[in-house]
């Protein structure tokens, strides 16, 4: 029998959410997902020291400032990334820019532009936006433009359902995110099956697929190969590392969890969203308030973390 990871491949693209590119060459992930956290990461090990080094002499060759040297190495990373997966990248808008749709749009374009300067061309690139009311508008705006978007940071209906009215191309839904709140919450264990992150994606796929909408649903953010294999069928999973070297070790059956053939009756009419109606469904939901802003508030300090290390290596050249 086949492993696991072999099983959910023929069910599901199967993402890999890491800036490590030997691991990703290692289990033939279609796609490739990052970060602030995850490049700060990759960036300070050593099998890519090269790539760092390289993007501070460039800086320097041409009086950058730290933030623009930073770009410059998410982008090094992506474009090696794009030389590995067969398919898509995405590359994230600062997280500073959250709550500011005009300042996303500008990044956004930036990217895009600096990607094609580097013989990478727009198609392949998903461009990474926070799920605020800000960051969905930014993202409706890009999509007309051509510009395929990821929604990050997914924690609720309220945000799928968002996202797909403006036309986002994909969401990241966090499964293990919303785990980690209600464990905290309510003091309880779950099981695959009861896993509230878990069941937070099945019900955004039901609705998604029962009303027809073609934005990609990609779990993230897992905890445990139980919730992975609970999500098995979903369009895509954007999985560590660790938890693909679990699934390729695993060679018991895999069976499918989510199929669009049984969503076909809507559990609930199609959602539509004014900004008004949008902040106070969010401010119904605790966890996808307070986890919404604590993401963030991570991808934030990671990035603050990235420019340091960017300076501290300019100055040890100097």
């Amino acid at each position: 029998m086949p492993s696991k990871l072999d099983q959910l491949k023929a069910m599901t693209t199967v993402v890999a959410d890491t800036g490590d590119m030997d691991a990703i060459r290692r289990f033939g992930a279609v796609d490739a997902t990052t970060n602030p956290s995850l490049i700060l990461k990759a960036a300070r090990m050593h099998n890519y020291e090269h790539l760092l080094d390289e993007t501070i002499l460039w800086g320097r060759s041409r009086n950058h400032l730290t933030s623009e040297i930073t770009d410059r190495l998410a982008l090094r990373f992506g474009l090696e990334l794009a030389k590995i997966v067969p398919s898509r990248v995405s590359t994230e808008v600062d997280a500073d820019l959250s709550f500011n749709t005009e300042g996303t749009i500008t990044k956004a374009g930036q990217i895009i532009t600096e990607y094609e300067k580097l013989g990478l061309n727009h198609k392949r690139i998903l461009i990474k936006i926070a799920a605020t009311w800000e960051g969905i508008r930014a993202a409706e705006i890009l999509q007309r433009e051509g510009i395929d978007c990821n929604m990050t940071l997914v924690f609720s209906l309220t945000q799928a359902a968002a996202c797909a009215d403006a036309g986002a191309f994909l969401i990241s839904p966090f499964v293990g995110r919303i785990l980690d709140w209600y464990s905290k919450a309510e003091g309880k264990s779950y099981t695959a099956e009861t896993d509230p992150g878990v069941l937070s994606v099945r019900q955004i796929y039901n609705y998604y697929k029962a009303h027809q909408i073609e934005t990609v649903i990609m779990g993230a953010s897992f905890r445990n190969q139980g919730e992975i294999e609970a999500l098995a069928g979903c369009d895509r999973l954007t999985i560590s590392p660790q938890l693909l070297e679990e699934l390729s070790k695993d060679m018991g059956d895999l069976p499918r969890r989510l199929d669009p053939k049984v969503a076909m009756a809507p559990e609930s009419a199609k959602l539509s969203f004014d900004e008004k109606t949008f902040r106070f469904m969010m401010n119904e939901d605790a966890m996808a308030t307070e986890k919404l802003a604590e993401g963030i508030r991570v991808f934030a300090r990671d990035l603050r973390g990235l420019r340091e290390l960017v300076s501290k290596r300019l100055l040890e050249a100097a």
